[in-house]
């Protein structure tokens, strides 16, 4: 299609690809939407992109990126049956991260037939210079149908300042830095050792170079690589979508080539982009935070490289509480507890290095890790009852990143409980130099004891962090150490331990 002509959508739902093609020095691209009313969003809640990537329509949804033979695809889904009736338009935009879109080879938009993969159109733009943000085009109503323009209109002010020119409310003042935790009232942890060469801590299991895996009945051999174990309550979320940093504020939008007709450097008009809000439409509730991550089913996966945190230190915080109704009837050893002090969850990190060495970081057996040595992880205590503010925390030295292969946090319950039932807990990663990273688990409907809780993996120097909610069940006589083990495949031999 060429700049300003048009087509018809004869589908009821579309999946939108902004496609281009990656290599050294190219600049990373997002995908976003924003859905209009009278030319502006209602509220904040109309901007979907990597931070808020569902309408609370259900209409459009940011499903992520994907790489395809040296080519990137991120893509939106949009259900245009259930675009709600005071929407007219759904403007399709792109912003750039690491440099401009005239640094981008190959930048163009597709919109496919969801139901059977049908192109229904594409647009190739060819003439970026120094814009950081797009709008390729827009899905609009015309007499109860929907059609397809194509815009190529570029601003030199990032996705702030695209989002800001449609009525978004951005703060886009990087997050403050979290006040350390207080120190946990916990016995000194012994100065850190190097990591031992044989498998033989307590409960931890520091593999031999070539680790094998434990016999036990019903468990195969792990196959690289590892399949996850099915998911009891947490279904598979779509493909991985990576957030951008935050842009710098931004002056007003520069338009950089000449209009379309009646395109978005037209004079305002009634009923255009520049026009007010429409009359009743929702007020803005807040300011749409360009810098702050919190990870969900739909979106369960965020870039650490790209959130800033490529440095410094990492503090994996684990906090819970529990619900009324689950105190009171605990049972440990054969006596009731009048209430959760005894309850005890231990936050762990299994790694593994580039050079092969694995691991495990725990309280059991005193396997507390260090910071400034292998594994360079470190936990820094024991809470027994969940009731400090400050919970249980895992550092990571980022400094030392390259050197990771993947790190798999999770939590499982020592005593005091059968299962995570009636537990509510967050947990919150905080970079030292990026945007916190928090989520929720969810609600536990099986008799679980051990939730994998995110994953870390090191994909070509770039740290993803991976929201896993994961409750496991572990077989009869099975540790939830070995539970986690066989189901990522970590492959460590195990010894008994104790705190």
């Amino acid at each position: 299609m060429q700049k300003g002509t048009n087509t018809a959508v004869p589908a009821s739902s579309v999946r939108v690809e902004l496609g281009w093609q990656s290599g050294p020095g190219t600049p990373d691209a997002d995908a976003s939407a924003l859905l209009l009313s009278s030319g502006k969003v209602r509220s904040d809640a109309d901007f979907i992109f990597y931070n808020q990537p569902q309408h609370a329509s259900g209409a459009v949804r940011h499903e992520g990126k994907r790489p395809a033979g040296g080519a990137v695809t991120d893509t939106l889904l949009v259900n245009l049956a259930a675009v709600e009736p005071t929407i007219e338009t759904i403007v399709l935009a792109a912003s750039s991260d690491g440099g401009s879109f005239g640094q981008v080879r190959g930048l163009h938009i597709r919109v496919l037939d969801a139901a059977n993969g049908a192109e229904l159109a594409r647009f190739d733009s060819t003439d970026a210079t120094v814009e950081t943000a797009f709008v390729l085009g827009e899905l609009y109503r015309r007499q109860g149908a929907w059609k397809f323009r194509a815009v190529g209109q570029g601003y030199s002010s990032g996705l702030a300042g695209l989002a800001t020119d449609f009525g978004i409310s951005v703060d886009d003042e990087p997050a403050p830095a979290p006040a350390p935790p207080a120190p946990a009232p916990v016995a000194p942890t012994p100065p850190p050792a190097p990591m031992p060469p044989a498998p033989s801590m307590p409960g931890a299991g520091y593999p031999p170079p070539q680790p094998t895996m434990p016999t036990a009945p019903g468990y195969p051999a792990p196959t690289p690589p590892p399949a996850p174990m099915p998911s009891y309550n947490a279904p598979q979320p779509p493909a991985p979508g990576y957030p951008a940093p935050t842009p710098p504020p931004a002056p007003a939008p520069s338009y950089n080539t000449p209009p379309a007709p009646g395109g978005y450097n037209a004079p305002p008009a009634p009923g255009g982009y520049n026009a007010p809000p429409a009359p009743g439409a929702p007020a803005p509730t807040g300011q749409v935070n360009l810098s702050k991550v919190t990870l969900t089913k739909e979106m369960n996966t965020v870039s650490l490289t790209k959130q800033g945190g490529t440095s410094g230190t990492m503090r994996v915080n684990l906090n819970w509480q529990v619900h009324k109704q689950f105190k009171g009837w605990i049972r440990k050893a054969g006596r009731a507890a009048a209430s959760h002090s005894d309850l005890d969850l231990d936050l762990c990190a299994m790694f593994e290095l580039v050079d092969g060495s694995k691991g495990i970081v725990q309280a059991l057996g005193n396997s507390f890790g260090s910071l400034h040595q292998p594994p360079f992880i470190h936990l820094d205590g024991d809470d027994r009852t969940g009731a400090m503010d400050t919970g249980e925390n895992l550092t990571v030295n980022l400094d030392h990143k390259d050197l990771f292969r993947r790190i798999l946090i999770f939590v499982y319950i020592y005593e005091g409980a059968r299962s995570f039932a009636n537990l509510h807990a967050t947990v919150t990663l905080y970079p030292q130099h990026g945007a916190p990273v928090d989520f929720s688990l969810d609600e536990c409907t099986v008799p679980s004891n051990v939730c994998a809780l995110a994953q870390i993996t090191n994909v070509n120097g770039e740290l993803i962090v991976q929201r896993e909610s994961r409750f496991l069940v572990p077989e009869r006589g099975v540790s939830p150490q070995r539970t986690i083990d066989y189901a990522y495949g970590w492959g460590m031999n195990w010894t008994p331990g104790r705190k």
